[in-house]
């Protein structure tokens, strides 16, 4: 089966379940395993945002999304000639990839014969779900079930390590300038990791706020994961949140690897919060994951 992913996590899943040699395009956001990116074609373009403050990305995001322009460019001619069987895509945030409906129209317009199948989990359980469908839907369900229940097998670990601790009241800052709640399955990895998520939407998009909206749920601590940036960049948006929220402890952590993209590494993310939050009883992050910066 020819497969062909469109956002980063499915990438990362197919990989996960051992189907790297079936997968022929990839989109340039797929950085993980680094690999994929290296050895597969192409077809999905987008801005390269890595020079741009928070608010600048903002601003730009806002700015196309209300002309009705797209964040993404579909090479509809290159996906044509990869011939694939397969489509992975979503419907889950238009910032974060094409939507399953741009690609069916384009496969239409080509008259391209592939199957596409949207991964839209707003839940950890639904991620992991997600995985399953993946499995289901390339032939290797027996892969996809080892896989689910090897993750499910870690978080279980952690829950039994911080069991009868106290639960700290956790706020997540998904973006800084304006800043943004925590939700989809991020509330869900706070409560894996033994926290009690507050300022959070589980399971629904999360949303723009404000910084008094953080302060008055009283968080002990403040988590901050910004969505597209790893833990050199996270750093420097938490020391804002730092000034924001004085007298609270902030970290910084990986947020586009361990929180953001939902796929198998979200369970790497729990074990880092849990060592966050309960240092006493979880072994300490793995470097490069997770720093204190107040």
């Amino acid at each position: 089966m020819r497969l062909v992913s469109l956002l980063p996590s499915a990438t990362e899943i197919v990989y996960a379940l051992g189907l790297d040699d079936d997968l022929v395009g990839v989109t340039f956001e797929c950085d993980e395993p680094p690999a994929a990116r290296q050895d597969k074609a192409v077809v999905v373009g987008g801005r390269d945002t890595r020079g741009m403050t928070p608010a600048e990305i903002d601003s730009y995001v806002k700015g196309r999304m209300a002309a009705g322009d797209d964040l993404y460019t579909l090479h509809a001619d290159a996906l044509a000639d990869l011939a694939p069987d397969l489509i992975l895509t979503q419907d889950l945030c238009r910032v974060c990839a094409l939507p399953s409906g741009q690609v069916s129209d384009a496969l239409d317009y080509l008259g391209c014969r592939a199957d596409v199948l949207s991964l839209d989990p707003y839940t950890l359980d639904e991620v992991l779900d997600t995985i399953v469908a993946v499995g289901e839907r390339t032939g290797v369900p027996d892969r996809a079930g080892v896989l689910v229940a090897g993750l499910r097998r870690r978080l279980a670990a952690v829950a039994a390590a911080v069991a009868g601790a106290d639960a700290p009241r956790v706020a997540v800052v998904e973006w800084v300038d304006p800043p943004f709640t925590a939700g989809h399955w991020v509330p869900d990895l706070v409560s894996a990791a033994g926290g009690n998520p507050v300022a959070a939407r589980p399971g629904a998009r999360s949303t723009q706020t404000t910084w008094d909206a953080f302060a008055a749920a009283d968080p002990d601590v403040v988590l901050v994961a910004p969505c597209g940036f790893r833990l050199d960049g996270a750093a420097r948006q938490a020391r804002v949140v730092a000034d924001r929220l004085p007298g609270v402890p902030v970290w910084a952590l990986d947020g586009d690897s361990l929180i953001v993209r939902p796929g198998p590494r979200l369970i790497d993310g729990v074990e880092t919060i849990a060592a966050v939050l309960h240092p006493d009883r979880v072994p300490a992050a793995p470097a490069g994951t997770a720093t204190r910066v107040a």
